[in-house]
């Protein structure tokens, strides 16, 4: 099977979401120094988390025109949790467009990296304004400092993912790792005193 043209084609030539949201918008960028490709897209994230509007701006082939105008699509109205759960599998990205010639299989990974970014800038940005009783960590699951120490003394937790799997801390666009690794050595050092 080759790469689905068509859609490629449709979507190269009349791209959706081109250019960049009104402020306040959020912005990643990704680029590929194997084949010179650049991209960078804005988001518009309203108070529920929502991506209410989203845009990029690329400089590269027609696969990773059709993958950042594929992939702003998908994320339209979900959560920035769901949006940045999404953009963790560029591989089901590359799928819709088809299969892709090794020499563009940087394209869709290179989508979701802008995206990913993007979402951390308002991740980092709603961590700094953040007003709450609790220190706010994962702010695409709004998981507090407190529930994560809860959750890794009452269960032994000892890694990222045994944290993200039990209350979705980590499980976006990754920003609070390095929080959550705070935490847990934090806890490591607590209980061998």
């Amino acid at each position: 099977m080759d790469c689905n043209s068509g859609l490629v084609s449709q979507l190269f030539l009349e791209p959706r979401h081109v250019g960049e949201v009104s402020e306040p918008s959020f912005v990643g960028r990704s680029a590929s120094l194997k084949c010179g490709a650049s991209l960078r897209i804005s988001l518009n994230i309203d108070e529920s988390q929502k991506i209410t509007a989203a845009k990029f701006k690329a400089a590269g082939c027609s696969v990773a025109v059709a993958s950042a105008s594929l992939l702003i699509e998908q994320v339209l109205n979900k959560t920035t949790a769901e949006a940045a759960s999404l953009s963790q599998q560029p591989a089901l990205l590359a799928a819709q467009l088809g299969v892709v010639p090794a020499d563009r299989s940087e394209c869709a990974p290179l989508a979701c990296e802008a995206l990913v970014a993007a979402i951390r800038s308002f991740s980092n940005s709603t961590r700094d304004e953040w007003e709450g009783d609790e220190a706010l960590i994962c702010t695409c699951f709004c998981v507090s400092e407190r529930t994560i120490e809860r959750e890794i003394q009452t269960s032994g937790l000892q890694s990222i993912a045994e944290v993200t799997a039990a209350c979705s801390a980590g499980g976006g666009c990754r920003s609070c790792y390095p929080l959550i690794q705070d935490i847990l050595d934090d806890c490591e050092r607590s209980a061998l005193k």
